[in-house]
Formats: structure tokens, sequence, C-alpha cells
């Protein structure tokens, strides 16, 4: 059975940084695949926040999808060689504050923009999350 493990959430004033990990275990293919990181806020539903996919029709180094509220703050990336995919997260806001997901589909052979269409329906297996809060 794949598993996520994710890591690295925590307490930031605005204006701060972090990094978010996500390594699948064995059995998780990151040759045809797409990832996902989710957040949660308190009486919120779960929300996209970033995709990458990475199989033949992804460009080279993976394609990526960001929500609108994010880009130019957050960069996701992955490191194939060690199963885990990054979030690094900038800038954040206090409405960053969320519990954060990764979760992940292997095989994958469509586009990343599923991510955003789909949503969580497209995943079938999730980490147990990790707690993001941004202080004013």
């Amino acid at each position: 059975e794949v598993q996520f493990v994710e890591s690295g959430g925590g307490l930031v004033q605005a204006g701060g940084s972090l990094r978010l990990s996500c390594t699948a275990s064995a059995g998780f293919g990151f040759d045809d695949y797409i990832i996902g990181w989710f957040r949660q806020a308190p009486g919120k539903e779960r929300e996209a926040v970033s995709c990458i996919s990475n199989n033949e029709i992804s460009s080279s180094d993976g394609s990526t999808y960001y929500k609108d509220s994010v880009k130019g703050r957050f960069t996701v990336s992955s490191d194939n060689a060690k199963n885990t995919v990054y979030l690094q997260m900038n800038s954040l806001k206090p409405e960053d504050t969320a519990v954060y997901y990764c979760a992940g589909l292997y095989p994958w052979h469509g586009s990343v923009i599923s991510c955003e269409i789909v949503g969580d329906d497209l995943f079938d297996t999730w980490g147990q999350g990790t707690q993001v809060t941004v202080s004013s």
C-alpha cells in the first residue's frame, strides 16, 4: 500500500516562508504521476493549492498548476530520485493558515489541469496532513 508522509508545517509570521515535503513510499511511480497539494481551513472546504504532473504530455521538468491566490508566492517541485514533492511557500499570509495535504495518483497520463477541474476526487492516496499557521 502506497503511503504519503508530509512534513514541514509550523507557525510562521506573515511574510515568512515554509517548505512542505511530501514523500511517497515504494510502489508509487515517479514516471507517470500527478501529485497535488490541498489545504483545508476551519469551516471551509478543501481546495487545491498546487499540483505537479510528470508524464508523456508534461513539460520536461513537470507541468504545474497553481491556485490564483498563491501564484508568484508558492512553488511546487519534485525530486524524483527521492520520491518527494515540495511546496515552497513564500510571502505567507494569515489566510494561508490551514491543514495542508498532499495527494497522488499513479499512473497518470492526463493533464495537470485536471487538478483544478476534478479536485480532490481525482486522487486515491492521501497523506495525513500538516498544519500551517501564519500569524499576523
